[in-house]
């Protein structure tokens, strides 16, 4: 089908196969983001006569008042909008953003680390709950947060702050992606500890900010699921053919990814910049300027995929980047260890959180 946008007159040919039949449908221009609609019914139900072939039932739908001229927005107008109601998600804990710059100060204690959590009690309780769990051996033995600090070493502590401090942020339905309560969160795991994994190989310095970028990284889907939703039809009916991942459904309909507005969201939230940008580029590292955090997060969210860990809708047709296993070093065996690896820690962990 000849299509032409009536904003820049920019004309698209659009395989018939590939348009949802019988169906009113508007999408963004890719060249000037104004918006395209198409009517796909049959002309009589375009001008309004039932179509002989409607039984009474169908009749009755169609002689109800017109639908509603309200466009859904899209592209500037969506991510402003967004950003502007961003208030209404819950903030990223203030505790582990500052317990963090403590930990990455080398001349701090134990002691000091102990009193920032102990100022939340809900982290802290988690914190305890989790370092007393079967996962790490302790069980029963770990009486307070500086006791488990001086125990598990500021790697292990970090690790628990920070699941800690994001799992209530993760747990969600997300009916738009099609994730149940949990899913969303064991995958995040799971991304979070490949990511540990990957960057304990390739650069052990970047391990820490690893681990919280990959817990992070799909922070985006918890912003985007409503609007998501809202344009079920729209995705399905983009991705009707099997060709398209959700993630170019994201870009057509809505102007944008869940990558794209994590990143604008992690700045409100005070997230530093090297996990903001590793955030951002997740889905396509190559465009990060050879970021090895991207590039570390992009690989463990591929293996977690692979695992079938949490995808949901979007899992469907996901892409990775040709040249990352090369960048970061890893062979064809160092996936499969990994993706064990990544199973296990996930299994252990998320029923004690």
């Amino acid at each position: 089908m000849r299509v032409e946008c009536p904003n820049c007159h920019k004309v698209y040919h659009i395989a018939d196969e590939r348009l949802p039949s019988g169906k009113e449908i508007a999408f963004p221009c890719p060249a000037c983001k104004g918006t395209i609609k198409l009517d796909l019914r049959p002309k009589s139900a375009q001008d309004g006569m039932p179509s002989p072939q409607m039984n009474q039932k169908e009749q009755q739908k169609t002689a109800g008042p017109p639908p509603s001229d309200t466009e859904q927005p899209s592209g500037e107008a969506l991510k402003n909008r967004i950003l502007r109601t961003v208030g209404d998600l819950p903030p990223m804990p203030q505790t582990v953003l500052k317990a963090r710059e403590i930990m990455g100060d080398p001349s701090s204690s134990f002691k000091e680390l102990a009193k920032v959590l102990e100022t939340d009690p809900a982290i802290a309780a988690k914190v305890l709950k989790m370092a007393n769990s079967s996962y790490y051996g302790l069980g029963g033995q770990v009486s307070s947060i500086q006791h488990a600090s001086v125990v598990l070493g500021h790697k292990t502590i970090g690790d628990l702050m920070t699941m800690a401090g994001t799992s209530g942020l993760m747990d969600n339905t997300l009916k738009g992606y099609g994730l149940e309560a949990g899913d969303l969160w064991r995958h995040s795991l799971g991304v979070a500890f490949g990511s540990r994994m990957i960057a304990n190989k390739k650069n052990p310095a970047l391990a820490n900010d690893a681990f919280a970028a990959g817990l992070i990284h799909d922070a985006g889907k918890l912003i985007l699921d409503r609007y998501v939703f809202e344009r079920k039809e729209a995705f399905k009916g983009f991705m009707a053919d099997g060709q398209q991942s959700f993630l170019s459904a994201e870009k057509q309909l809505l102007g944008f990814d869940h990558s794209e507005i994590a990143s604008e969201v992690c700045k409100s939230w005070n997230v530093p910049q090297a996990l903001t940008v590793a955030i951002r580029y997740h889905h396509y590292p190559s465009e990060s300027q050879r970021d090895e955090l991207a590039y570390i997060v992009h690989m463990a969210d591929a293996i977690a995929m692979m695992t079938g860990m949490g995808t949901g809708i979007d899992g469907m047709l996901y892409q990775m980047d040709n040249k990352a296993m090369e960048f970061l070093g890893l062979q064809e065996e160092d996936l499969s260890s990994i993706m064990v690896e990544v199973v296990e820690s996930v299994e252990k962990i998320a029923g004690q959180t």
